[in-house]
């Protein structure tokens, strides 16, 4: 990697810091805006079922944290991280505007099958915009500081502070748009904010210091298949993997021994693949183990193969905020605070803003635990990310089991619930990170890091999955009742609780013979 360039500065850092974090910003501004209105819109405008419209918000978050693989792998060897972000952003503005087209309600006749067609591609378009723009915008930080520059961990700090903010304010703003004016202004507000932040990377760019630019870019623009270069093939294959994943995103298959495993339900095509591609990363470790490595370096692996593994199960819960926890939102919860009444995926917002005032005390705490000999190990550190997500669920399963006199759950019950989760996430989240990195055998650290956030995609499809099991079926009239939805969502609720329990307790009680792998 070579060394950054001097470049003008503001507040203490480069430039290009603040345009990547305007860029990375819109960017999840689009994406969890999305992720707020897209349960609601499925079940409320297209008439999907609750099972249906969980599966695949799943298998579409999941695909959208899978193919930062795809993207990263090909900006590293061919691309260069500038030009995958402008594309990876041009594909997200693409999609966001094509959700914009919401056709027709559904009705009695059926759905509007252009319209929900129209949905499937926009959706692929948005999933792989994110898998261009979201690995490469993320290096582009790293490469702006010297190796020894000590200003890089307060630089990834305030980057992290602007995915909060845009997820933030995509809650609060596309939430009450999309509910309040309609769908398709929500989606396009995603696009337009979209389309600004690629606005400003592209007025930007000359603060990126060259460090943004291709490996060989002769190589790039060389003709290679029918007058083509290898840039323009990257962008035709892109497109064409468009097509694949519209396809993926809407195919099942019946295939009995997974399908027994999931309740008889048919299993998606997402979460076949993600079955191979978990079979064949164990397969390689297990390779990997005995490769002539020495018993520390083996025993570190091992602790971050459980880690990783682990991650999978916390985002599976974490992310039911998007599902069960928005849909209790809409059907039976008294949103009103202080003369206010938030929309269901207005709550979301809740999550990123407990984000935001808990970093400061965490990145506090952890230095100062480790002076005083008291900062828990890794193992331990999971462990309690696990039980708090636990606990998060128990908030929810009493306010379920003690609803007010009007029959509803308050808001503050849910406004603890994220405190309470939150806490668990910045338990496990930036610690991940870090294990990754202090862990891995130096010749795989790029691959463990990629299977890190493969495992973040394994847990949005599981997440897809356990939500099924919260399913309501409509009335005779199409919809749900305060009090049917209490009657499935506290004993979901309580099921998830002991999952992050009983987990945690597990990997708790493990954790002195993980720790002694690394000694």
């Amino acid at each position: 990697m070579s060394t950054a360039a001097p470049s003008a500065e503001f507040l203490g850092h480069p430039k290009g810091l603040f345009v990547c974090f305007l860029t990375e910003m819109w960017e999840r501004f689009a994406f969890y805006g999305m992720k707020a209105l897209l349960l609601l819109y499925l079940v409320k405008h297209h008439g999907f079922n609750d099972g249906d419209g969980y599966l695949l918000l799943g298998t579409y978050a999941g695909l959208a944290y899978a193919l930062p693989l795809l993207g990263g792998l090909l900006a590293d060897r061919y691309l260069g991280m500038r030009k995958a972000v402008l594309f990876g952003g041009a594909l997200l503005v693409a999609g966001q505007f094509g959700m914009a087209y919401t056709g027709s309600p559904a009705a009695e006749g059926g759905r509007d099958a252009l319209a929900v067609q129209v949905m499937y591609a926009s959706l692929a378009l948005i999933a792989m915009g994110v898998g261009f723009l979201k690995p490469n915008i993320s290096t582009i930080v790293g490469r702006l500081y010297a190796e020894n520059d000590a200003r890089r961990d307060s630089a990834f700090s305030i980057f992290y502070m602007g995915i909060n903010v845009g997820a933030f304010l995509a809650s609060v703003i596309v939430g009450y748009v999309g509910e309040r004016l309609g769908w398709g202004y929500g989606f396009a507000l995603g696009g337009v904010m979209m389309a600004a932040g690629l606005v400003q990377f592209v007025l930007g760019q000359k603060h990126l210091m060259g460090q943004a630019e291709p490996a060989d870019p002769a190589r790039l623009r060389a003709p290679l298949l029918a007058g083509l270069s290898r840039e323009w093939l990257i962008y035709l294959g892109a497109l064409l993997g468009v097509v694949v994943v519209w396809q993926v995103l809407q195919t099942r298959i019946d295939f009995e021994p997974l399908n027994r495993l999931v309740g008889g339900h048919q299993v998606t095509l997402t979460e076949l693949v993600a079955v191979v591609l978990g079979t064949a990363l164990y397969a390689w470790f297990a390779v990997l183990m005995f490769s002539g490595i020495d018993r520390v370096a083996r025993g570190k692996m091992l602790l971050l193969l459980v880690l990783t593994t682990v991650s999978a199960l916390f985002w599976g819960l974490y992310e039911q905020t998007y599902g069960p926890w928005v849909a209790l939102a809409e059907r039976a919860m008294d949103r009103s605070t202080f003369g206010l009444e938030w929309t269901a995926g207005q709550t979301t917002a809740i999550g990123a803003l407990c984000v935001i005032a808990m970093s400061p005390l965490f990145a506090w705490l952890w230095p100062r635990l480790d002076r005083a000999g008291l900062n828990p190990g890794y193992a331990a550190k999971f462990a309690a990310a696990l039980m708090l997500c636990g606990l998060a669920f128990g908030v929810l399963a009493f306010a379920c089991a003690h609803p007010g006199a009007d029959g509803l759950v308050s808001l503050w019950w849910m406004i603890l619930a994220y405190v309470v989760l939150v806490a668990g996430e910045m338990v496990l989240s930036p610690i991940g990170l870090a294990a990754v990195t202090a862990l891995s055998l130096p010749r795989v650290v790029g691959t463990m890091m990629g299977a890190w956030f493969l495992f973040s995609a394994f847990g949005e499809m599981i997440a897809g999955r356990l939500a099924t099991y919260a399913a309501i079926p409509p009335g005779a009239e199409g919809t749900v009742s305060a009090a049917q939805a209490l009657a499935v969502y506290g004993p979901f609720f309580t099921q998830m609780m002991w999952i992050g329990l009983g987990a945690g307790l597990a990997l708790l009680l493990a954790t002195p013979l993980l720790n002694r792998l690394t000694r």
